[in-house]
């Protein structure tokens, strides 16, 4: 549990019973815990240091879905979405919101502690000495969590950092779906794999006609531009 002593997660969420109990859960396994039930706390809140939020969706005076574009402008900071709506419309504009996951009410508190515990540990991973990479016009720096096109930079949530990385450094093989999502989610997902493909969809909206990723019928994803280490 040492690991997570010195990172500070932010529950914006606005029943009592539940962000009382999910922040009993994450101080026991070490987390700093602050609790925000509304969105202009929540906001507030993120002008110190955060390593991680868990979003509701449904907030007395903002949309869940608002918060997080207003936070994509500024910050990577992981967010993951709570949701008491099992509709798939949800999840998908969520996720291209800029939220990296999401879990649907009820949750299991050890899922919900899985899963922030696999995003810290990506997002703050040590890196090793070639760790920037470029692929035509596209720059990635692992140790800045950066990623500039034409030296303009780019503001990528920290999965879609992540799922780009792990295609670039795989130059050219084909992963498929379920592979993205243990290697960039980093656990055997209880999602659908729909994840990967709002992301991908995502990575080329931001990186417009310099985004090297070539989907792969029937298989996968790939890029499809040569990679250098930069």
């Amino acid at each position: 549990m040492s690991d997570a002593k010195s990172q500070n997660i932010l529950i914006v969420e606005d029943e009592e019973s539940i962000s009382s109990f999910v922040k009993m859960y994450l101080e026991r396994e070490g987390f700093n815990v602050t609790v925000a039930p509304t969105g202009e706390q929540a906001l507030a809140a993120l002008e110190d240091k955060v390593d991680l939020v868990t979003l509701d969706l449904m907030l007395p005076d903002m949309d869940g879905l608002d918060i997080c574009r207003k936070v994509r402008t500024t910050s990577n900071v992981p967010i993951i979405m709570l949701t008491a709506r099992d509709e798939d419309i949800d999840k998908i504009v969520g996720l291209e919101v800029g939220a990296d996951d999401y879990l649907t009410k009820p949750f299991n508190a050890r899922e919900l502690v899985a899963r922030i515990k696999s995003i810290l540990r990506r997002s703050t991973a040590p890196v090793s000495t070639s760790r920037k990479l470029q692929c035509g016009e596209i720059h990635i720096d692992a140790a800045r969590r950066e990623c500039t096109v034409g030296g303009e930079q780019v503001m990528l949530a920290p999965k879609e950092f992540d799922l780009l990385w792990e295609l670039m450094e795989r130059d050219g093989e084909v992963l498929n779906r379920e592979q993205l999502l243990e290697k960039v989610w980093g656990y055997t997902y209880a999602g659908d794999t729909r994840t990967v493909d709002v992301h991908v969809r995502q990575l080329r909206k931001k990186l417009g006609d310099d985004c090297p990723i070539v989907t792969v019928w029937g298989s996968g994803y790939k890029v499809g531009t040569e990679v250098h280490a930069a």
